[in-house]
């Protein structure tokens, strides 16, 4: 079964294109390095909880748009190996991120059902 990394952010609203162009870059990195694609998502009906939501869990603020992203590897192995690589590969060191990364909350999932 497949392996996949999730990520939601929140980034600011005016650095959409930024945010779409540092995707791409950083997915094209992702895929040289294992993995099999990659999905980001632009919030557009996120409604926010009364007890919790993804406005809070990453403390959007109201100039910032909240993203959800997720990359596909083939397994936790071919995972593993591919992020080591993109971490270390001097392209993903280039430049800033269009978001505050400290708030980006991330982990890993095994996938248990696909249909």
């Amino acid at each position: 079964m497949a392996y996949i990394d999730g990520m939601i952010a929140a980034v600011p609203t005016a650095n959409k294109d930024a945010f779409r162009e540092h995707a791409v870059k950083a997915g094209a990195i992702f895929k040289e390095h294992g993995a099999l694609s990659l999905t980001d998502c632009w919030g557009d009906d996120v409604p926010e909880g009364k007890l919790n939501s993804m406005h809070t869990v990453v403390m959007r603020k109201p100039d910032e748009t909240v993203v959800f992203s997720w990359i596909v590897w083939p397994s936790k192995a071919v995972r593993d190996a591919g992020m080591q690589k993109v971490m270390e590969d001097p392209r993903m060191q280039a430049g800033t991120m269009p978001f505050d990364g400290k708030r980006m909350i991330f982990g890993g999932f095994e996938v248990i059902v696909e249909g």
